[in-house]
């Protein structure tokens, strides 16, 4: 590894098994496991527990972590991420909603509620150093800018802590399903994964499927591209926010999508 990003170690304590994701300069990710006392990494996971992850933290220090439904040790993964851009929450409320939910055997469900909490805090779409995380990934990036604007994609890829968070937590679990929330369009994106997967997702939330605009350096472009055996797809959630039965009917969507993931009919 030529250079690890500091602080960005990402210590999880699922089960008595500790994991720490690290990241190099070229995308290679890598886990290890600590030394546990005998015996103490075979016991049996309870799949009905919520395990939480510190994963990192922000530009200003605030904490991303996530909530782990179902057996972290199944190498069959799906990721769901309710905000990236802070003036965008309403998928926070869905992934909350979806805490509540057991995944079926044989898959994990990670849930990162907010990968930018500084953007929320100050009710922005960038992240406290005015980078737009969405046009922060390394596949096509382009120094879009000037700094502060509402595209700002920094000073390179990667530049950022919350970006470095999710593109080393995405190497490092391969999910087989990953969705982005997003507003307030309104919409699925047809973005460049498994079309079926998105239009069963349109169908089941009642957003239609559209394909929006293509960008350099964002993170579902990213994912595609680079994890030829999973698919990402964004989800653009009206504006405002999202009445009790819709939240509903988004995180059942979402539930069906990582149950059919589970089967391998994704």
């Amino acid at each position: 590894m030529r250079r690890r990003f500091g602080g960005l170690l990402l210590v999880a304590a699922l089960i008595g098994l500790g994991i720490a994701f690290a990241d190099d300069d070229d995308g290679a990710a890598r886990a290890r496991a600590e030394r546990l006392p005998a015996g103490a990494a075979r016991r049996a996971p309870d799949r009905r527990a919520a395990h939480v992850v510190l994963l990192g933290r922000s530009v200003k220090g605030r904490p991303i972590r996530a909530v782990v439904l179902g057996d972290p040790n199944t190498p069959t993964t799906a990721l769901v991420v309710g905000c990236i851009h802070g003036n965008e929450p309403a998928g926070i409320t869905v992934v909350d909603r979806v805490r509540g939910w057991t995944p079926p055997p044989g898959i994990a469900l990670w849930l990162v509620s907010d990968l930018n909490p500084d953007g929320r805090a100050a009710d922005t779409r960038q992240n406290a150093h005015g980078v737009d995380l969405n046009r922060n990934f390394p596949y096509r990036w382009q120094p879009l800018g000037p700094a502060g604007s509402q595209q700002y994609a920094g000073s390179r890829p990667l530049s950022e802590p919350e970006t470095r968070i999710a593109h080393s937590l995405i190497l490092r679990l391969r999910p087989r399903l990953t969705i982005w929330f997003h507003q307030p369009l309104g919409v699925t994106d047809s973005s460049s994964g498994n079309v079926r997967l998105e239009r069963r997702f349109a169908t089941l939330s009642r957003l239609p499927l559209r394909r929006l605009p293509r960008y350099p350096g964002s993170i579902t472009t990213w994912q595609d591209s680079r994890l030829r055996d999973g698919t990402a797809f964004v989800v653009e959630l009206p504006p405002g926010r999202s009445p009790p039965r819709a939240v509903e009917r988004y995180a059942r969507a979402v539930e069906q999508l990582v149950a059919e993931a589970a089967g391998g009919s994704g």
